[in-house]
């Protein structure tokens, strides 16, 4: 028997990076999965991941809160359940504080917080009705760690969704519903590849290796080794774990500096 043999799993932004590689892991281990996404890429991805397993993909816009509640009661119908949310779905922009528009900070605060809050309160009271559930929500070192310039609002984010996280879960730990949050550092992600444009647009490889240099295991991480993380945290596996963070950055948030040392 698989880990998540008979499990029905929700994903946020799994059309592509993380997202796409969680469902990967999850089909593998035997979960039907529900995609949601506003990503033009949705119906690829769906048809590409339809080989693993059974999964169904949902255009929406996580920011509108009606459309997500309409989603959601679909997911239940087709499938009779929601045993695993993963809150994946994110953006992230590189801008100056004081440069940066409010439209570019809105964009941040309702895709990465709201639209987090808006899929979690319409799933939340299905996962009352099971004998035990897990909600798996994607923060990043970036915030509650680390930052670099340029990522005030991504940060400032990120750190909300751990707090999300904490409080969640002990609002929920009555009703047998276990919240846990990742924090990934570097993943090889289009999103990684669109920051790394963005600060050096002449020579976007050099970003990444200068990154991978950095990173004490000497490169990114996959998508499917993040995966195999989020499978663990909604799996049966790790029942007693509830509002912990799990960092997965092949240790680039160990070094004090990086010029001490033998």
């Amino acid at each position: 028997m698989k880990k998540l043999d008979g499990k029905v799993a929700v994903i946020t932004g799994g059309a592509m990076g993380n997202g796409f590689g969680i469902a990967q892991v999850f089909l593998k281990y035997g979960a039907s999965v529900a995609i949601l996404d506003y990503s033009e890429g949705l119906e690829t991805a769906v048809n590409n991941l339809k080989k693993d397993g059974k999964v169904f993909g949902y255009k929406v816009d996580i920011r509108n809160k009606d459309m997500v509640h309409e989603v959601i009661d679909d997911v239940v119908n087709k499938f009779g359940k929601i045993d695993v949310l993963v809150n994946n779905a994110g953006v992230c922009r590189l801008e100056n504080f004081l440069e940066m528009s409010d439209e570019v900070r809105d964009v941040h605060f309702d895709i990465n917080i709201k639209g987090t809050w808006n899929v979690t309160k319409a799933v939340v009271p299905y996962m009352k009705k099971n004998k035990n559930s897990s909600i798996v929500n994607l923060s990043s070192v970036t915030g509650p760690r680390v930052a670099d310039p340029g990522e005030v609002a991504y940060a400032t984010t990120k750190s909300a969704v751990q707090g999300f996280s904490k409080a969640l879960a002990v609002e929920l730990v009555k009703d047998n519903i276990r919240v846990n949050s990742i924090l990934p550092g570097y993943i090889l992600t289009p999103m990684v590849e669109a920051m790394s444009k963005l600060s050096d647009p002449e020579n976007p490889t050099a970003v990444i290796d200068g990154i991978a240099t950095a990173i004490p295991m000497g490169r990114l991480g996959t998508i499917l080794e993040l995966g195999e993380l989020a499978a663990f945290l909604a799996s049966d596996e790790s029942s007693y774990i509830t509002g912990h963070e799990f960092v997965i950055d092949g240790g680039s948030t160990l070094p004090e500096t990086t010029t001490m040392g033998v």
